[in-house]
């Protein structure tokens, strides 16, 4: 049995540099640090920084005045650095720079008369946070299908930006269709570089192997999305460990093919690896 790991797997840039700032306040806290939401959609990952102190909310009001509160990678809306700052909350922000830049056009757009279209799943906490720059008056498609149930207006003004984690082949059909229905569109590509690479390095290994091995977290995007793209070309499974991993499933091929989404540490990647290497 061969092994084969994709050339770009586990931690972006962007999840790498919110993990090493949290731990940097984590280190620098006795009695540890709030966190907005879960730190990064890895339940292994966070449970670890938990372990250190971080006490992670749902809500701005969970956290007393006076307290510190990281702003995860995913980014929020505006309302909660106006609500922070009200309440007496310090913010440790950690929102990654690609999905920074998306909040600018946002808001930029947005004053200029523009309506907003997002492309990504509006459940989806960096859909949430890119709508907070907006007003919360975008328009939040995820599929090409859903543009034929859409009111547009011709002669209005329209900006599209994507989640960070959008397929990029579902980004070209969108704008091909929204180019034919629309005569004033701005079309700004958000994906995000190490998305693009990531999934094309999938799409290619696939190519080379029996089977393909996902890891990531089930609430995990743009791991979701390497899952459907590897599928789509090979059998592939999605797993957070190891320890979901099917001896006798993974006997039946020869070479196995390993990718990893982006808020995958690289001590899980490797314990799957050793895994495999050990049947």
């Amino acid at each position: 049995m061969k092994v084969k790991i994709a050339n770009n797997a586990g931690f972006c840039f962007g999840v790498k540099r919110a993990m090493n700032m949290a731990w940097h306040e984590l280190e620098e806290r006795e009695n540890g640090i709030y966190a907005l939401g879960p730190l990064i959609h890895n339940k292994q990952a966070v449970s670890k920084y938990e372990d250190r102190g971080l006490k992670t909310v749902n809500e701005l009001n969970d956290i007393p005045s006076n307290e510190s509160v990281i702003i995860r990678s995913h980014g929020v809306g505006e309302d909660i650095y106006i609500q922070s700052k009200n309440k007496g909350i310090n913010v440790i922000d950690t929102t990654c720079p690609f999905v920074k830049k998306i909040h600018s056009i946002a808001k930029e757009y947005s004053a200029k008369g523009y309506k907003i279209i997002v492309i990504g799943d509006k459940d989806h906490p960096e859909v949430i946070g890119i709508n907070g720059w907006c007003n919360e008056d975008a328009i939040i498609i995820k599929t090409l299908d859903e543009i034929d149930q859409l009111n547009l207006d011709a002669n209005e003004k329209y900006c599209l930006v994507s989640q960070t984690t959008i397929n990029l082949d579902l980004y070209n059909s969108i704008v091909e269709k929204l180019s034919e229905r629309l005569n004033d569109i701005v079309f700004k590509n958000t994906i995000c570089s190490a998305t693009k690479e990531r999934q094309f390095s999938a799409k290619e290994l696939s190519k080379e192997v029996d089977c393909m091995i996902v890891i990531g977290g089930k609430h995990s995007s743009n791991t979701q999305k390497l899952v459907n793209i590897c599928r789509g070309i090979v059998p592939t499974f999605a797993v957070e460990t190891k320890d979901e991993l099917d001896i006798n499933e993974l006997k039946k091929f020869n070479i196995i093919g390993v990718t990893a989404g982006a808020s995958t540490p690289d001590w899980i990647i490797t314990e799957v690896i050793n895994f495999i290497e050990s049947i």
